[in-house]
């Protein structure tokens, strides 16, 4: 989308910078009438405490870790909260549309594997944003170019900096985050989601992880899983929560795999896909009598 209105460009940058940044427009779909919030979108906290303070921030953790805040405004926390919110109305009006026939369970879990953590990674790998990316020393010794986190907040950020540019300059910034949504997110699973659904009249195919890890516990009859929280980190709007599923049995405990997300819910659910790809019952070995069912916390 291009607008007639005269570009409000950020602060002087080098040629090979707005190279790039017209490339990132140009991938996006949307020209920018207001160019400051597209580099807002790119600057994280890192970047923007140093320049503030002068230095790096009294604390050798790593900035998914450490507790120093900014000035609103002043890095792009605020702009991937918006960018969560809206990336989702349009990911679910794309799911309404495409599935009208889903129950409401069905469609909630189509969006979320279309929004999650690591699919908006991909995203920003696909945009490159990573190399764009405005990075303090902090963050840049700790290889945050190439984190998914630092990649998925960044995407949700960009989407929020169409969203607001566009509803300044033009009235509607749905229409811009509709069609990246489309373009990136929606159309490259389509294909499959609807051979999932359509392959299965009673969306078998569609249950969440957590469910089919269960089910396969009990049909092996293998003992309790659980998911047990080990770590949280970030600030209260974006926290990073880290699980184990966890396999208790006669033999003891086993960690079938660990995993991050934006909520506990989210964490267990990668924690439980991971556990089916890497946990495969030993052949030839019967399943043990089944125990009474017990559900996973």
């Amino acid at each position: 989308m291009s607008s007639g209105k005269k570009r409000n460009s950020p602060a002087a940058v080098d040629e090979a910078t707005a190279t790039a940044l017209t490339e990132l427009e140009q991938r996006l779909g949307y020209s920018f009438v207001n160019a400051r919030l597209l580099e807002l979108a790119l600057t994280h906290r890192s970047r923007a405490y140093e320049a503030r303070h002068g230095v790096q921030p009294p604390t050798e953790l790593p900035w998914e870790e450490n507790k120093q805040r900014n000035e609103p405004g002043t890095d792009n926390e605020q702009l991937e909260f918006v960018g969560d919110a809206v990336l989702g109305l349009a990911v679910t009006e794309a799911m309404f549309r495409e599935f009208p026939r889903c129950s409401e369970g069905v469609l909630t879990r189509l969006r979320a594997a279309l929004v999650g953590r690591k699919r908006l990674a991909e995203m920003g790998t696909e945009l490159g944003l990573g190399e764009l990316l405005r990075l303090g020393k902090s963050a840049e010794q700790n290889g945050g170019r190439k984190k998914p986190a630092l990649l998925a907040n960044t995407a949700e950020a960009v989407i929020a900096a169409v969203y607001l540019d566009a509803l300044a300059a033009h009235g509607d910034g749905l229409t811009p985050v509709r069609s990246i949504a489309e373009k990136f997110l929606v159309q490259p699973e389509l294909a499959a989601m609807r051979t999932a659904v359509e392959g299965d009249p009673r969306h078998g195919a569609m249950r969440d992880h957590k469910t089919l890890l269960q089910e396969r516990v009990q049909a092996m009859g293998a003992g309790r899983l659980r998911y047990i929280d080990t770590a949280q980190s970030g600030p209260p709007h974006q926290r990073s929560f880290s699980v184990e599923a966890v396999l208790e049995s006669d033999d003891g405990a086993k960690i079938l795999a660990s995993a991050e997300g934006a909520s506990k819910k989210e964490a267990q659910q990668r924690a439980a896909e991971l556990a089916l790809e890497a946990w495969k019952p030993e052949p030839g070995k019967p399943a043990k009598k089944s125990k009474p069912k017990e559900s996973a916390a």
